[in-house]
């Protein structure tokens, strides 16, 4: 009579499942591996790239702050020019006066190299977009730059001259104001009011989405109003109501341009 082949043990048999597991894992891995799509990164390709660009845009960043240290002084000059020029001003630090020409001197340069840092951030994403994605990227980026510079020349030219004289002379009691302090509050006015004007582009995007529609909007304009006028009062900090007038009726100028662009997309 034939002897029955042994049964192997229980631990042979756990190894034998083990392997026989890691056999299967690396098959699928190999096919998944090829069938991949060619040119596809990995994550740490990824993220390898990601490091690439933000080192060559922290470079840009500082080549530019440096080269803005050329005209810094012109920079601080023309900020300075409503109030008077930097003899209406008055330093009361020891630091004060190099701590504004370095805060010139960083915002110079971010601006200056804006430019190549969008342009690393372009090309970091495009290549995960769809083309129709793509061409909405090369779109609004242009956009973007032209409303908030279109928002930084109104509160220039607009609200600038008409708040400081309003802010300096209140109340009749003479004012130095401090380079610190008045270099702040203007980049701040005139950064904030460029960052109001994307509201249409905002609401745009949006609607692209699907979040709202125009006739959502048309339905809420009182509550547009109400928080219309709660941040030009805030993007104002002045007493008189003019300056707040004046900026509550672009934003809503902005609001009907919204609607437009919602009903649009």
């Amino acid at each position: 009579m034939t002897a029955s082949p042994a049964l192997p043990d229980e631990p042979a048999r756990k190894r034998m499942s083990l392997n026989a597991y890691w056999q299967a894992f690396k098959r699928a891995t190999k096919r998944k591996v090829a069938s991949a799509t060619p040119g596809a990164m990995t994550v740490l390709q990824h993220v390898e790239e990601l490091r690439v660009r933000v080192l060559k845009a922290a470079i840009a960043l500082t080549v530019t702050t440096f080269v803005s240290f050329a005209f810094s002084g012109q920079l601080v000059d023309f900020l300075t020019a409503p109030i008077g020029g930097r003899s209406a001003l008055a330093s009361i630090e020891i630091t004060e006066n190099i701590s504004i020409f370095m805060r010139v001197a960083s915002l110079a340069g971010l601006v200056l190299g804006l430019p190549f840092i969008l342009y690393q951030i372009i090309a970091y994403l495009a290549p995960g977009l769809t083309k129709r994605e793509r061409r909405w990227l090369y779109t609004l980026i242009p956009a973007v730059l032209f409303f908030f510079l279109a928002g930084a020349v109104f509160a220039w030219l607009a609200l600038i001259p008409v708040m400081l004289p309003v802010l300096i002379n209140f109340l009749g009691i003479p004012t130095h104001p401090r380079p610190l302090n008045y270099i702040g509050f203007v980049t701040s006015i005139v950064f904030w009011v460029g960052v109001s004007f994307q509201m249409p582009l905002v609401i745009f995007v949006l609607a692209k989405l699907k979040w709202v529609t125009a006739r959502q909007l048309l339905r809420g304009w009182r509550y547009a109003i109400m928080g219309i006028a709660t941040f030009a009062a805030i993007a104002t900090p002045t007493v008189d109501p003019i300056n707040m007038g004046i900026v509550t009726l672009i934003l809503l100028g902005l609001y009907l341009i919204s609607i437009v662009l919602a009903w649009i997309a």
